[in-house]
């Protein structure tokens, strides 16, 4: 009972924190943008456009702590965790959007610049180097180990990277008039947009495609299957994929030896799973084999 009620305090704070710093980032993403288009500053426009994947990150671990309270269904046998991952992906190629106006726009005022006011610039880019500093805090605070959490405040961390950037930029024009360093410094930050872009499609086309996550090659498994398993002799048709980053999932088929009890094989092949592989839903059929019988192939 203690450990439900700690989950359930542990989501509730999460919630909390998340909801708080999404409305502080898109918030003030609006801001940027208005004072994007008075000021005529470019940066501050894709700074805004950096703050919104911060937006859209946070939105998405605020859904997935929330989808995380719903049962699993006979339809949803999984839960509703892959949503999340779906949400990822299409907010990644958003994002690619996003970045290839920027880069467009940038190109058209290196050839026509544009002039910018400096001063509006800088008190806006420094509004949302606040705002970024102080929704990390909030993540931050406290003893929490949820990756949404964490991957949340390691984006907002990133788009401190992007205020810094425009205020960089505000202050160049301000003290030499040199209007190239609004389209210069947007491109940088358009850099960090595209960098981000392409690790969250990656990663979530990854679990769409069900690939073997990261260190669940089936050479590996079989190996330490057979190495640590004394009853196992043949391990096949091992199948890995996950439905979240943090739920990864096993199906296989294991040969017992002759004599071997399936049951105590099938507990211990989990074991060795979740202890060295970290793994928690593990399926295997055990099959015993007659006396003098080969290990089938996979």
């Amino acid at each position: 009972m203690g450990q439900g009620h700690d989950h359930s305090v542990s989501a509730a704070g999460n919630e909390r924190k998340l909801a708080i710093a999404a409305a502080l980032t898109g918030g003030f993403m609006l801001a940027e943008v208005v004072g994007g288009v008075v000021s005529g500053s470019l940066a501050l426009i894709a700074d805004a456009g950096h703050m919104l994947t911060d937006f859209a990150s946070l939105l998405l671990a605020l859904g997935a702590v929330m989808l995380t309270r719903r049962p699993a269904s006979w339809k949803r046998s999984y839960g509703y965790d892959r949503f999340s991952v779906l949400a990822a992906f299409v907010n990644g190629l958003s994002l690619f959007l996003i970045a290839g106006w920027i880069l467009y726009e940038a190109i058209k005022r290196f050839q026509e610049p544009v002039e910018v006011l400096g001063g509006m610039m800088f008190w806006v880019a420094l509004g949302g180097l606040l705002v970024n500093i102080l929704a990390f805090w909030i993540l931050t605070r406290g003893e929490d180990s949820n990756l949404n959490v964490r991957a949340a405040a390691l984006h907002v961390l990133g788009d401190l990277l992007g205020s810094v950037g425009a205020i960089l930029a505000s202050i160049i024009i301000m003290l030499t008039g040199w209007m190239m360093a609004d389209p210069i410094l947007s491109v940088l930050v358009t850099l960090l947009i595209l960098r981000a872009a392409w690790k969250v499609v990656g990663e979530s086309a990854s679990i769409l495609l069900e690939s073997a996550p990261a260190g669940l090659e089936a050479d590996k498994i079989e190996r330490a299957i057979l190495d640590g398993v004394p009853d196992a002799a043949g391990v096949r048709h091992i199948h890995a994929w996950s439905i979240t980053e943090e739920r990864p999932m096993l199906t296989m088929e294991v040969d017992g030896k002759p004599g071997a009890d399936p049951k105590s094989v099938r507990l211990a092949v989990k074991k060795l799973l979740h202890d060295r592989f970290h793994v928690d839903h593990v399926t295997a059929e055990v099959d015993i084999m007659e006396a003098g019988a080969l290990p089938e192939q996979a």
